[in-house]
């Protein structure tokens, strides 16, 4: 039937299975909507779902979060059981459970009006690899489920959870090795009856209320209580993790003699650390994205005193209609301590044939992962080697996609692609098999996918990566390395270290109590200062005078030249001389020196304005044999004096000029602060008067890395402005 609206907004759908559902909506608070339901997972089921990282048109608009959802889907190996965890979810699983009398290949067992459990069947025959997503597995059973609730009126409900590693094998059977512990669960989907929607776009969001019904049968009025489960620390000391210190590397070594057999072309072992999780899951999550940006952040509480807090790069599955779209990541290098130094190991890593080998390897996998579910000549690589960068890691990253031939659906894609080469390897059912003998633990649910299967055929589902996996009070992190036959095993080893860094270090400073800003953010040390900033006519004045602003300081910009009534009405605290074009004399920059020096004023000048102030005092200028226009440079800091306090003694600046003060020419009085690599003086502070100089840009992109510029600033403020103000008061 047609979605019906009611009087009081409310909505009612018709499913395929005859359900009908009615949602009605109402707007929540945009601003903290996520937040408000992070501290509710440490003792409630649910989930929250969250992008704090965007490539155009790769992510997604959407944020989504349950909370007490009224039924779960659990398995284990293919024993499979719904659970119902108040009266709403008693009514839907006596909806699901007759549906799934009519599947052949599920054999029910125990059944109470809380719980139903259920066996699938072995295939009976031989299912050719084309249709090989169709033989029983648990899988059967979630595409029974959702097309008894499927409708495309409704994109936002859904199965809502956690997908384990060992799933693959209902689809890829190996012979298991490892242990797995009585209690490990392959998978944990939850159909809630409130969602959550934030969408960043308009920012705006609301939260979507849902109720079922059929055969006189509803959810609407049943109990809605469920007894909240607190988190419980431990105090248990676990080891450092399931690898001695180097142990990684020799894996790498026995990985290299598989390559030159031609058994594999890459394998992605892993290797897990462990802490003690002093601190609420909601604390640690809260942390990590502050720290961890990520496409894919998620926090789950899978019940049962297990949690899953993740900041994963990687796009696993997503379905949107028939188009099939995945962004395999490979190639890995660390961060720079700037942008400067970031844009040289993009560079490294662009050109390093290792790291393209590893992504062309994984993404010839991932075309064929698609073309066995796919309509011929519809797998397309859409983008290559992209660049997408995270905390700690530069990585590399393709954007593949097709389109579902008739017949499949998502399951179909989701299954034809697990596990993804990228945390597996090449061959893939080999790599597995080696990752099965050779890692020391069980990887649970790292490797697998969390994420929403939609209702309405959709899905949308993230690597789990970059997870923190909380099980009574012990955090683990696994972290793997992709290994070629040219890895170095020392550095594959130092790489899994790498990966799993972020991840301890939000552990940690959840123990710690740190502040989970991930921004220094920007002292009002300014508060009360008035500034002027004279113009120099220059095309970087107002991004100068932001960042004095974002000190708390006044600042009124004024073009040279500069009246006495102008010093007189706005009776500043502190004048900065701006860069500029030309040189000192084409602005008479003499004249305002001598007019804020008669006034005792402190000052400050930028790049034109060392030069104005070394020729004030005496000084004489040169010309740089090639021009300095957009340049980075590191410079040495040599006294740290007033402005490159609290600093590195390298910094990596912006350039823009081609005149510069001669040392030897320059008054006894000041002393150099700073200079570039090949002697050019970068920094000026008089001994004897408040007065400061730097020959760079503060204010330029490129003088962002370390936060340098803005800290310079606060220093030319707290110490030369501030400073001067209180003496003369």
């Amino acid at each position: 039937m047609a979605t019906i609206i009611h009087d009081d907004g409310s909505e009612t759908y018709q499913t395929r299975g005859g359900i009908a559902v009615t949602r009605k909506r109402r707007p929540t608070d945009y601003g903290d909507a996520i937040a408000s339901y992070v501290e509710k997972l440490d003792s409630r089921r649910g989930a929250v779902f969250s992008s704090n990282y965007e490539y155009p048109g790769r992510y997604t608009r959407w944020d989504t979060a349950i909370v007490d959802p009224p039924l779960g889907i659990s398995c284990n190996g293919r024993a499979l059981w719904i659970e119902a965890y108040n009266g709403r979810g008693e009514v839907l699983l006596g909806f699901i459970a007759k549906r799934l009398e009519s599947v052949a290949e599920v054999r029910f067992g125990d059944r109470t009006a809380r719980r139903l459990d259920l066996t699938v069947r072995t295939p009976d025959r031989v299912f050719t690899e084309e249709e090989r997503s169709k033989a029983p597995t648990v899988f059967t059973v979630l595409r029974a489920v959702v097309d008894l609730f499927y409708s495309e009126a409704d994109s936002a409900i859904g199965l809502f959870g956690a997908f384990g590693y060992d799933l693959a094998f209902q689809f890829d059977a190996i012979d298991l090795k490892l242990t797995r512990p009585d209690d490990q669960r392959d998978m944990v989907l939850y159909l809630p009856d409130e969602i959550l929607v934030v969408d960043h776009y308009s920012a705006k969001a609301w939260i979507d209320r849902y109720d079922f019904a059929r055969d006189g049968l509803t959810t609407e009025g049943q109990d809605e209580a469920i007894e909240a489960d607190p988190f419980q620390p431990t105090d248990v000391i676990p080891p450092r993790g399931d690898h001695r210190p180097g142990e990684y590397a020799e894996l790498v070594v026995k990985a290299k003699e598989s390559f030159r057999k031609g058994d594999l072309f890459e394998v992605v072992p892993g290797q897990k650390f462990m802490e003690r999780c002093d601190s609420k899951p909601s604390a640690i999550s809260n942390r990590l994205k502050e720290i961890n940006p990520s496409p894919y952040s998620f926090f789950i509480n899978l019940g049962h005193q297990e949690y899953l807090v993740g900041a994963s790069p990687e796009m696993f599955v997503r379905v949107s209609g028939r188009r099939i779209e995945t962004c395999p990541i490979s190639g890995t290098i660390k961060r720079g301590d700037d942008p400067i130094a970031d844009s040289e190991q993009i560079l490294t890593l662009l050109n390093s044939k290792k790291d393209e080998s590893e992504l062309t390897m994984c993404s010839d996998v991932d075309r064929n992962d698609k073309s066995r579910v796919c309509e011929p000549g519809s797998v397309k690589v859409i983008g290559r080697r992209q660049i997408e960068m995270y905390a700690r890691l530069i990585h590399t990253v393709d954007h593949i996609e097709g389109r579902l031939r008739d017949g499949m659906d998502a399951f179909d894609a989701f299954l034809s692609h697990a596990w993804a080469v990228t945390v597996t390897g090449a061959p893939k059912l080999w790599a597995m098999r080696f990752v099965e003998n050779h890692e020391k633990s069980p990887r649970a649910w790292y490797g697998g996918a969390i994420g929403m299967v939609g209702f309405n055929g959709d899905m949308n589902t993230g690597l789990t990566l970059r997870t923190v996996r909380i099980k009574d009070g012990i955090a683990e992190v696994r972290a793997g390395a992709t290994l070629l036959n040219d890895s170095v095993p020392e550095d594959e080893e130092a790489e899994t270290e790498l990966k799993a860094s972020a991840m301890l270090e939000a552990i940690r400073d959840a123990k710690s109590g740190k502040n989970t800003k991930a921004s220094r953010g920007v002292a009002k040390v300014g508060e009360g200062i008035k500034i002027l900033l004279v113009d120099h006519e220059d095309s970087f004045v107002h991004t100068l005078a932001n960042y004095f602003r974002q000190t708390g300081a006044t600042v009124s910009t004024v073009r040279t030249p500069v009246p006495e009534e102008v010093f007189d009405r706005l009776d500043p605290d502190l004048v900065v001389l701006s860069p500029g074009p030309g040189t000192p004399s084409d602005f008479d920059c003499k004249g305002t020196i001598k007019k804020a020096r008669a006034r005792n004023l402190p000052i400050f000048g930028v790049c034109l304005g060392l030069q104005a102030l070394a020729e004030a005092y005496g000084g004489e200028l040169r010309h740089l044999a090639v021009p300095m226009h957009g340049k980075p440079s590191r410079i040495r800091v040599l006294e740290p004096g007033l402005v490159f306090s609290g600093l590195s003694k390298e910094v990596t600046v912006g350039r823009y000029h081609s005149i510069f003060a001669d040392p030897s020419t320059l008054d006894r009085d000041f002393m150099i602060t700073a200079e570039s690599e090949d002697g050019t003086i970068m920094g000026i502070e008089h001994v004897k008067e408040p007065v400061a100089a730097v020959q760079f840009h503060p204010e330029s992109i490129m003088s962002l890395g370390q936060d340098a510029g803005m800290r310079m600033i606060e220093n030319v403020v707290a110490h030369l402005a501030k400073r001067a103000k209180v003496k003369a008061a």
